[in-house]
């Protein structure tokens, strides 16, 4: 009876094993590896992406009320057309535009020189250009308003008065406004794109650059004609994130107006977003604003591609 008992344990334990193995197996193969490897994305994208943004378009179609949903059609998107929605495009359209050329060109020059052999302790610049994007905004945020402060103590004014110029009261004019927003992102995220920028730059042939030399290009020449084709992709992509990043942009006018800016000169789509639908509970409304903006990044963001040529095949 204690032999029977053993070997039925063993033949239980050998079918397990045959099942873990095959399992095992199945999971290691070829077909299966890439699927299983992408899984955590897509899972993630589809709780965390496509489900709220289809829950945000049906939403765009309500009156939501606390204990009260009613379908009200296309009255939420024909409330944006308003003054104050067309204000926070043209804000957010001015601070996308001066982000992208600052954020895009300014990190391209700063890695090539990082790259070079004339600049010395690289290592150092690098870091700290990149310690930015690791500080928290909000408390970058009241540095930069400590820094822009309206008395005359302040450090900026104290600068202009230095220069013979007047103080300025840095978040009550409009010019000085979208100055304030644009300085911080481009502080926040120069770092990273440099990083970017950088890591193109190792793909770059040397023997391209010695060929360079010999036939007797200048510095400039070799920049045009060398560096600068093999930073397209990487010139695309950070241009297109930083469209995108435009366009979302909320927390660099948060911290410069947590109340809201005079005369809406820091209103922003998102920051007009956060008004309509969570400080006056409009959630519909509040959707409604945030499907407009995705159809807007949607659209830009395709058009760039396109007029780059992100689309084309490597061969044509």
């Amino acid at each position: 009876m204690l032999q029977t008992g053993k070997n039925s344990k063993t033949e239980v334990a050998q079918v397990k094993n045959r099942r873990n193995g095959g399992l095992l197996t199945f999971l290691n193969s070829q077909k299966v590896v890439p699927y299983v490897l992408i899984s955590p994305f897509v899972l993630s994208f589809l709780v965390l992406s496509l489900y709220p943004a289809i829950q945000a378009i049906i939403m765009s179609f309500q009156r939501v009320l606390p204990g009260e949903v009613t379908f009200i059609g296309l009255r939420n998107y024909t409330r944006i057309i308003n003054p104050t929605f067309f204000t926070a495009l043209q804000n957010t359209t001015v601070y996308m535009i001066l982000t992208v050329v600052i954020l895009v060109s300014l990190p391209m020059l700063l890695a090539v020189l990082l790259n070079s052999k004339v600049v010395k302790f690289r290592i150092l610049f690098r870091t700290a250009l990149f310690l930015p994007a690791l500080t928290s905004v909000i408390v970058a945020g009241m540095v930069f308003r400590l820094m822009f402060a309206e008395s005359d103590t302040a450090v900026a004014n104290q600068i202009l008065n230095w220069i013979g110029l007047e103080s300025v009261d840095w978040r009550y004019n409009a010019w000085s406004g979208m100055f304030l927003m644009v300085v911080l992102a481009s502080w926040r995220w120069m770092g990273i794109n440099i990083l970017y920028f950088l890591a193109a730059l190792q793909n770059v042939p040397k023997e391209l650059y010695e060929a360079a030399e010999i036939d007797g290009a200048r510095a400039l020449q070799k920049f045009f004609y060398v560096t600068l084709p093999f930073l397209k992709p990487v010139t695309i992509f950070v241009a297109t994130i930083s469209i995108i990043g435009g366009f979302r942009m909320f927390e660099e006018s948060f911290v410069f107006w947590t109340s809201g800016s005079p005369g809406n000169i820091g209103l922003t789509i998102v920051g007009y977003l956060y008004q309509e639908g969570i400080q006056k509970n409009d959630m519909g409304f509040g959707a409604a604003i945030g499907v407009v903006l995705m159809l807007i990044i949607f659209v830009i963001s395709l058009t760039q591609l396109f007029l780059t040529g992100a689309f084309k095949r490597g061969d044509e």
